[in-house]
């Protein structure tokens, strides 16, 4: 082994544990502990920070320097790297978003080829959905792995025809054979867009919940393509949940969207003074959350809701009357037990 070969091994087995006894990297490089030290050397110079303790127990250990030194990244990381400053420079303040584009294109310019594709592809086929702050009741969150993105990714920029085993939410499980057209990313989750041939229509999958994921080879019938985003979005907040409400916001749509997130409820633009909303959920849900929003509304249906907020009402006005205001105490104990 030349002698940037072994300083790269070495290098990758300092990041893959912190600290080695000498005799252990040695063995482990096929090198004189002479020689070892030689390669040390080499690898403080270029910056990284490298200590070493004698004794029977001593050995090195890379520790944290004065300087950023460089940084020795395996494919996974650099991908998870490259996204996830991509999303920053998107979304972040001006000076940390042009930090986060120019460090985004300094680590693509030193990519491989192979490697460049594949971030390229999850630049070219991911649609991001604004978080909203106010948490779905229930669901799973099962780990995503990288290699499925991936193929997802590519069959997405492609154009290539996928077959995979699904598990829906009520853990049904089915063949699925799909013409992919984009990701989604919100929060923890992904999602596939796709056009489901067996189906006859587009549909949204939680990548989480895929197995036996390969390509067919077969390339995607050319059609018009839905808004992957808004039909994520659209599935999350209403047609995942048997209850759906039908509002009327006394606020024009803009307006509103600052209140409602695309992943709590579809909006429907109406005049300059109002809009309709539609959210999914149990009646209960629905209530808290209409009573925790600063807009005027009516919920036109269905009728449970209306008995939900009726009976919020009639309870608060229960604790205000044993608790009458001026209390600090009572009114926080009020507003506790609703």
């Amino acid at each position: 082994m030349d002698t940037p070969a072994r300083l790269l091994r070495l290098l990758a087995m300092f990041t893959t544990r912190a600290s080695w006894s000498a005799d252990e990297l040695a063995g482990r490089l096929e090198i004189t502990t002479r020689t070892l030290r030689r390669d040390v050397t080499r690898l403080r110079d270029l910056g990284y920070p490298i200590t070493s303790t004698t004794g029977r127990y001593g050995g090195y250990e890379l520790g944290a320097g004065g300087h950023l030194p460089p940084l020795l990244l395996d494919d996974d990381e650099a991908i998870a790297v490259s996204v996830a400053l991509r999303d920053l420079s998107a979304e972040a303040d001006p000076t940390l978003g042009e930090a986060a584009l120019s460090a985004s294109a300094k680590l693509r310019q030193v990519l491989p080829a192979p490697l460049r594709d594949r971030v390229d592809a999850l630049g070219e086929v991911v649609v991001g959905i604004r978080r909203t702050r106010t948490p779905r009741p229930g669901g799973d969150n099962e780990r995503v792995e990288l290699p499925s993105l991936m193929i997802f990714a590519m069959a997405c920029r492609r154009g290539d025809r996928v077959h995979f085993t699904y598990r829906d939410g009520a853990d049904r499980v089915s063949d699925r054979r799909v013409e992919p057209h984009r990701l989604v990313s919100l929060g923890r989750r992904w999602y596939l867009v796709g056009f489901d041939l067996d189906r006859d229509d587009w549909r949204t999958y939680r990548i989480d919940r895929v197995r036996a994921l390969v390509t067919s080879g077969h390339r995607n019938t050319p059609r018009s393509t839905p808004d992957a985003g808004a039909l994520v979005a659209e599935g999350i907040a209403v047609r995942v949940f048997d209850t759906r409400a039908r509002i009327k916001v006394m606020a024009p749509a803009q307006e509103v969207l600052h209140h409602i997130g695309p992943t709590v409820g579809v909006i429907e633009p109406g005049d300059d003074t109002f809009c309709m909303v539609t959210i999914g959920g149990d009646p209960d849900w629905i209530a808290r959350y209409l009573i925790s929003l600063e807009l005027r509304f009516e919920v036109i249906e269905p009728r449970e809701v209306n008995d939900e907020l009726r009976a919020l009402a009639e309870r608060m006005l229960i604790q205000l009357a044993e608790h009458p205001l001026g209390n600090q105490d009572d009114d926080s104990a009020a507003a506790t037990s609703l």
